[in-house]
């Protein structure tokens, strides 16, 4: 299988498992938006899928992106690209200027740092506030207790487009308790849309309400080496 077969069909059969789940779950599968997690591939690569059609991106690191994304979006202007890593404040300006949508806003000096650069800019791209649903000290997202009174503050003080919630579950133990908090968080806030679910995990949070997947590897397969942190 040449690699251009395989980023095509891993596609297919990522988007197949996922309409699978959906139409047993009674969910539309075209209210489920996969985000193929390119970080640390080459553009080269993200080409492949752009190619096969696909059009929606996920980057970790500001600065990566804007190594890859500026051409690659001049080429195929219909795409859009996440950022799904943490967010620097001091990097604000740039991610704003590039993202289509920002779904690690997790504090409230970042927020205010997205607000500023969205007016400056008069540009706003969608956000979503990461919640961290195992409440791990290590982990960036607001606390789940907390997570009222920071969509209060992010939406109705600052005006944030926020739209939805992201959570990344703690490792080795079962999402589905994480994906359910999630659902109920974004529900008793009026927010529609749920970032969850990798590629370890995106039929359950499929089947739990999932309005968008993060996938990497069961489309780009294995990662290379990881670059020095620049998000």
């Amino acid at each position: 299988m040449t690699l251009d077969t395989d980023v095509a069909q891993n596609l297919i059969n990522t988007r197949a498992r996922i309409d699978e789940v959906a139409a047993v779950a009674g969910r539309d599968p075209g209210d489920i938006t996969l985000v193929a997690v390119s970080k640390t591939h080459d553009a080269d690569r993200i080409r492949l899928a752009l190619e096969a059609g696909h059009r929606v991106f996920g980057e970790n690191r500001v600065q990566e992106a804007e190594e890859k994304w500026p051409q690659l979006k001049e080429a195929f202007p219909d795409a859009k690209l996440h950022l799904i890593g943490p967010l620097q404040r001091n990097k604000a300006k740039r991610s704003v200027q590039l993202f289509d949508a920002i779904e690690t806003i997790d504090r409230l000096k970042l927020a205010r740092a997205v607000a500023r650069e969205m007016e400056e800019q008069n540009r706003r791209p969608d956000c979503y506030i990461q919640v961290n649903t195992g409440e791990e000290p290590q982990k960036a997202g607001v606390l789940p207790g907390d997570a009222d009174d920071f969509v209060c503050q992010c939406r109705d003080e600052l005006g944030l487009p926020i739209v939805g919630l992201m959570c990344i579950p703690p490792a080795g133990e079962e999402p589905f308790m994480h994906f359910a908090l999630l659902a109920k968080i974004a529900e008793r806030n009026g927010l529609a849309k749920l970032s969850m679910g990798m590629s370890g995990d995106f039929e359950a949070a499929v089947r739990f309400g999932a309005s968008s997947v993060r996938v990497g590897t069961a489309i780009f397969g294995s990662r290379p080496s990881l670059r020095e942190p620049g998000a």
